[in-house]
C-alpha cells in the first residue's frame, strides 16, 4: 500500500480512560500515511476482535465515512483478530498492527546493508509465530486455507528458521568489524560516547550543538550510502544508520554516535533484531540518555524506565540523563520535574539542544564522566623524531607542558591508558632507533610517570 494513503488509528486499553492515540498517529505519519480518523476503546481483549464486536462495526462505519483504505490498530494483533477485524470492514481495507507499522517504517529508513538485514531479521521474527499458526490450524482444520490465512506450506518455517540463521550471521560479521573499528578509533586517542533515547527527544538537534564540522560514518568502509549528517527533522526514525561525529568537550577527543531512538511497547523479539545497532550504545564510553523535559511528568517516567530496562541490562558505562528542550519549560516547572524524577535520573544536565542553553555544562560534565586518563611525563632527545611524537600527543592526548632544556625537550601529558603505552613505545624508538641495540630500552630518564 501507498504510504500516503488515508487510514483510521485505532487503540484499545484494557481500562480506565481512553487510549492515547497520539505516538500511533506520529507514527502512522512517520510512515507516510494521511491519518484521517481516530477510535480507541476501553474493555478487557475480545479473543475473536481484540476489540468489541460492536466498536469494530464502529470502525467499519468510520472508515466508509472517511474513505479510509487502512485501518492501523495500536495494538499486537493475532492472525485470527487480523482476520475477522478485516471481514467487518469495507473489501480491499488492509488491517495493520503497530509492529506491521514499526516494520514498514524500520523499511522505509534502511539505508544501509546493516539497517536492512536487521529490518528482514524483525519481519522474519515477527512471521514465524504466524507461519507456525498457519501450521497448527490448517492440522487442527485439515483445510490449508482456513481463515484466510493463506495456503499452508510445512517448508516455509524451516525456511525462515534458516533465513534467521542467515541473517544473524552476516549481522555478527558486521558487528565484529565495527567493534574492530571502535578499539581502533579508541587507540587512537578517542572516548566514545552514545546518544540514546526516545524518539523526538531532540537526540540529533543536541548533536548538531555538540559536533565539530568533521563527520565520520560510523559504517565508512561497509555502507558507503550512509548519510554521516545529523538530521534534526519532526520525524520519528529519521534514519536507521548510526551517524558518529566529532565533538569537542575541551581537553578530550570525542566520537559522538546517535542512532535510532526507542519507542514505547516494544517486544523483546523487535530490540533484540536491532541489537547490532543498540551495540554503538552498548559499547560506548558514556551514554548521554535524552528526554524530552517538556513532556508530563507521568510520559518523562515511563520512557526512563523503558530506557533504563534496554540500557542497563548490557551497558556498563555510565550513564547521564540529559533533560532537553528546557526553552518549553519555565524554570519552576523544570524543578518539579527534576524533584519527582530524581530516584530514576539523580544530577541530570538541563539543556536546550535548539538554543545551545547549558551545552557548556553539558561537555563539562561529560568529561568529568568519561573513563580517567593517565599523566605521564617523557624527556626526548631533540630530533625529527621526537616533534614528530610531540605533534602526535597533541593529536592524541592533552599535553599540558613543553619544555625544551639543552638538547632534550621534556613533554607532560595525559590520556588514555593506550595511548600512553603506544607513547612509551614511541619513545623508546625515538631514543634508540629500529635496529639498534639499545631498540626497545627505555632508561629511567627518558620516561618519566609522576
Amino acid at each position: 500500500m501507498s504510504g500516503t494513503s488515508p487510514v483510521v488509528v485505532a487503540k484499545r486499553v484494557d481500562g480506565g480512560d481512553d487510549a492515547d492515540l497520539t505516538e500511533i498517529a506520529d507514527l502512522a505519519s512517520a510512515a507516510g500515511y494521511d491519518v484521517v480518523g481516530r477510535l480507541s476503546q476501553s474493555r478487557e481483549e475480545d479473543a475473536a476482535y481484540h476489540f468489541g464486536e460492536g466498536k469494530v462495526e464502529e470502525l467499519a462505519a468510520l472508515v466508509r465515512e472517511t474513505d479510509a483504505q487502512a485501518v492501523v490498530v495500536d495494538n499486537r494483533l493475532g492472525p485470527y483478530q487480523t482476520y475477522n477485524i478485516g471481514g467487518k470492514l469495507p473489501e480491499g481495507v488492509e488491517v495493520i498492527d503497530r509492529f506491521t507499522l514499526i516494520l514498514e517504517i524500520f523499511g522505509q529508513r534502511a539505508n544501509t546493508r546493516k539497517a536492512q538485514l536487521q529490518v528482514e531479521l524483525a519481519e522474519l521474527r515477527y512471521e514465524l509465530p504466524r507461519a507456525e499458526a498457519k501450521a497448527s490450524l490448517a492440522k487442527r482444520d485439515e483445510r490449508p486455507g482456513f481463515m484466510g490465512l493463506g495456503e499452508y506450506d510445512e517448508s516455509r518455517e524451516r525456511d525462515i528458521k534458516a533465513q534467521i540463521s542467515r541473517i544473524k550471521q552476516e549481522l555478527d560479521a558486521i558487528a565484529e568489524k565495527e567493534e574492530t573499528r571502535r578499539e581502533q578509533r579508541r587507540e587512537s586517542g578517542f572516548d566514545l560516547v552514545a546518544l540514546a533515547g526516545y524518539t523526538n527527544a531532540g537526540k540529533s538537534t543536541l548533536m548538531r550543538q555538540l559536533a565539530d564540522d568533521l563527520d565520520v560514518s560510523e559504517n565508512e568502509d561497509l555502507h558507503p550510502d550512509l548519510d554521516p549528517t545529523a538530521e534534526s527533522e519532526d520525524r520519528l526514525f529519521t534514519t536507521l544508520g548510526t551517524t558518529t561525529r566529532r565533538a569537542d568537550t575541551g581537553t578530550r577527543d570525542v566520537l559522538l554516535t546517535d542512532t535510532v531512538g526507542f519507542i514505547s511497547d516494544l517486544p523483546h523479539w523487535l530490540v533484540e533484531s536491532f541489537e547490532s545497532t543498540l551495540d554503538s550504545v552498548y559499547r560506548a564510553d558514556l551514554v548521554l540518555l535524552v528526554v524530552d523535559a517538556s513532556e508530563s511528568v507521568e510520559e518523562m517516567r515511563e520512557k526512563l524506565v523503558t530506557c533504563h530496562d534496554t540500557l542497563y541490562e548490557r551497558n556498563e558505562a555510565p550513564i547521564v540523563t540529559v533533560l532537553n528542550k528546557i526553552d518549553r519549560v519555565d524554570d519552576d516547572e523544570l524543578a518539579e520535574k527534576r524533584a519527582a524524577l530524581d530516584a530514576l535520573a539523580p544530577n541530570p544536565v538541563a539543556v536546550s539542544g535548539l538554543t545551545g542553553e547549558n551545552v557548556e555544562e553539558l561537555t563539562a560534565r561529560i568529561e568529568a564522566e568519561l573513563p580517567d586518563w593517565r599523566e605521564e611525563r617523557l624527556l626526548l632527545p631533540l630530533s625529527d623524531d621526537a616533534m614528530s611524537l610531540v605533534s602526535w600527543l597533541y593529536d592524541h592526548g592533552n599535553v599540558e607542558r613543553e619544555e625544551y632544556t639543552g638538547e632534550d625537550v621534556l613533554v607532560e601529558f595525559s590520556a588514555r591508558p593506550a595511548i600512553v603505552e603506544k607513547a612509551r613505545s614511541k619513545a623508546a624508538e625515538v631514543r634508540a632507533p629500529p635496529g639498534s641495540a639499545e631498540s626497545g630500552d627505555v632508561s629511567e630518564a627518558s620516561v618519566d610517570s609522576p
